[in-house]
């Protein structure tokens, strides 16, 4: 037996490495947020959880035109489209809409789709819950996220130059055309 393998088994010469590279991250800055008190800054172009939008009078920009569900890859869009008429103004509009957050992949079609940007991604990520059938977001529900996270909602439209950063979006606001009964 050498005089190296001897110390080797002595002094246990892994434990001391170990121990060295130990101690020498004790000294780094740490990188882990503690989570329920530190919240991670997201960026702008971040997709959580859809919200319906209002335009700023309080209208309600959804037109039911069905092209979100017709782009959703997941299928877990569903809308439910109604005409209305009133003072000679044929007005169309989603009667019901139903997202199930369950099946959403969160890739943003959806709105990209959207001519009227009724829908934007929020920065809402905490929506967890026992009951699965929870996470399927109806229409008031996505008027709610839409209306608590509005400012998070237009950055990301803004994000992907779907819309203006300022009030010059007003005049891109679709507009229902007038029809007389002959």
């Amino acid at each position: 037996m050498t005089i190296r393998t001897f110390f080797k088994n002595v002094f246990f010469q892994e434990i001391l490495k170990a121990l060295k590279l130990t101690f020498k991250h004790s000294f780094v800055k740490e990188v882990t947020l503690q989570y329920p008190h530190q919240k991670l800054q997201l960026p702008d172009a971040h997709r959580g959880a859809l919200g319906l939008l209002y335009y700023d009078d309080g209208v309600e920009r959804c037109v039911g035109c069905d092209l979100c569900q017709a782009a959703c890859p997941s299928h877990c869009i569903r809308v439910v489209s109604g005409e209305d008429q009133e003072n000679g103004v044929l007005r169309r509009f989603a009667t019901e809409f139903y997202i199930d957050m369950t099946k959403c992949v969160f890739c943003g079609f959806c709105v990209e789709a959207c001519p009227v940007n009724a829908l934007g991604m929020t920065k809402l990520y905490e929506y967890s819950t026992a009951n699965k059938r929870s996470l399927i977001f109806d229409k008031p529900r996505l008027y709610e996220v839409g209306k608590n996270y509005y400012n998070d909602a237009k950055a990301y439209l803004v994000a992907h130059n779907q819309e203006k950063a300022d009030e010059s979006a007003e005049a891109w606001r679709y507009r229902f055309p007038s029809f007389t009964k002959q």
